[in-house]
């Protein structure tokens, strides 16, 4: 029996982490379908390979800082065989199943530089991301390094940080960062000369809306598997990410007025809202969740991009950045029992934590984007980003045949 329960456990995470890693189609295809058509190609290739660089990153560096382990032992000790890793190779899915987590990181920054970021600039800030500031505060949350979870949340504010699927730890740590970078990046070019804003429209709404999709698929492995067991499943977690999406969709319809990729963001906005308190929630208070981080997004994405000028062009800062803040606080806010919740966790613990995690994403953002500009420079030139980071980078559009009958190549 206990042999036939570790081979369940290895099998149900496996599924999880397949279901996470084809979200980062989703991610793809969101950016393909948001992006100018000359800048396909590049939205395709930086996703997968941005995947590469994290799985390396994190293989050989990121899950030592996180976790302490390291894979320098032969295949029969990684199997079960050796100190700290379980039978059936459990230990190796469970790595396959962060890994993609941490992929998820440039994946969502990858969105908010897109049009005019340099590929080997990007790739470089990739492997600082994941290799290096994620597992920092990957482990800091989940696995109580530094002593922040025992010392300053538990022992001040009554209960642990609690970030059940990654609100902070995944999204509003991925968004900060993205702020720190479109920051450093600057506007694209001609998005607001001489003062003004110049639209720039989605390049195909089906490819948005199939990146959308995709995504709300596998979020149901990025939060239901996060129990990491089939004995702690709960069919709270699915109902809960449930409620949360199509609050988020119902918010986002209204708050944007029928525009579709408000709409199609919107289901994102209340899933990544819900990831930290998934566990703990009354499905009407995920149903809530969601329905504000919709409206959030739909509002801080106009106010940012018109107002502030921040050109952001997937809006991942407030999608992931500010909904991602705003779920690990609502999981203080809908997880007490006197709103229905479980109870175990602490208002002002989510509140602090869900501060600190943002304003590390920013700091982390911010310095691995100064090193990557001052070493490779980040930005492409104007002339560059007039003929799109296709042809200029990867010397082939969408289309190629097009290409060669027009002499473009």
């Amino acid at each position: 029996m206990q042999e036939l329960q570790h081979g369940t456990d290895v099998f149900f995470l496996l599924m999880g982490a397949i279901l996470v890693f084809a979200m980062h189609g989703g991610f793809a295809f969101l950016e393909v379908g948001t992006v100018r058509h000359k800048n396909q190609v590049n939205a395709l290739v930086k996703i997968l390979v941005d995947f590469a660089i994290s799985t390396v990153s994190y293989f050989f560096i990121g899950y030592w800082v996180a976790y302490g382990v390291t894979f320098f032992v032969n295949a029969s000790g990684l199997a079960g065989g050796a100190e700290g890793f379980l039978p059936n190779g459990f230990s190796l899915v469970k790595f396959f199943f962060l890994c993609t987590f941490a992929a998820a990181v440039p994946a969502i920054v990858s969105g908010g530089i897109a049009e005019r970021a340099r590929f080997n600039a990007q790739c470089l800030a990739t492997a600082l991301l994941v290799g290096i500031f994620y597992p920092l505060i990957e482990g800091t949350v989940w696995n109580s390094n530094f002593g922040l979870q025992e010392g300053l949340f538990k022992g001040m504010f009554g209960a642990n940080f609690r970030d059940f699927a990654g609100s902070i730890v995944v999204h509003a740590f991925g968004g900060w960062v993205a702020l720190g970078a479109v920051l450093r990046l600057g506007a694209r070019a001609g998005r607001y000369d001489r003062g003004g804003i110049s639209g720039i429209p989605p390049s195909s709404i089906p490819w948005l809306a199939m990146g959308s999709w995709m995504l709300c698929v596998g979020w149901f492995g990025f939060n239901v598997m996060s129990s990491q067991s089939v004995t702690g499943i709960s069919g709270l977690v699915a109902m809960n990410s449930l409620m949360a999406m199509v609050g988020g969709i119902l918010a986002a319809l209204v708050a944007g007025k029928n525009d579709p990729g408000f709409v199609h963001n919107g289901a994102l906005a209340g899933l990544v809202a819900v990831c930290a308190g998934s566990d703990i929630m009354h499905p009407i208070g995920a149903l809530v969740t969601g329905a504000i981080a919709g409206f959030i997004f739909v509002q801080m994405f106009q106010v940012a991009s018109n107002k502030w000028k921040i050109d952001d062009v997937l809006g991942v800062w407030p999608l992931h950045g500010l909904c991602g803040l705003w779920g690990g606080i609502a999981a203080g806010i809908f997880g007490l029992q006197a709103l229905g919740g479980l109870g175990e966790v602490s208002f002002l613990s989510q509140l602090v934590g869900s501060l600190l995690g943002a304003g590390f994403g920013l700091l982390a953002g911010t310095i691995v984007y100064a090193v990557v500009d001052l070493t490779l420079g980040l930005r492409m030139s104007d002339e560059e980003q007039r003929r799109g980071a296709d042809i200029s980078i990867h010397k082939i559009s969408a289309n190629p045949e097009e290409d060669v009958r027009m002499g473009r190549i």
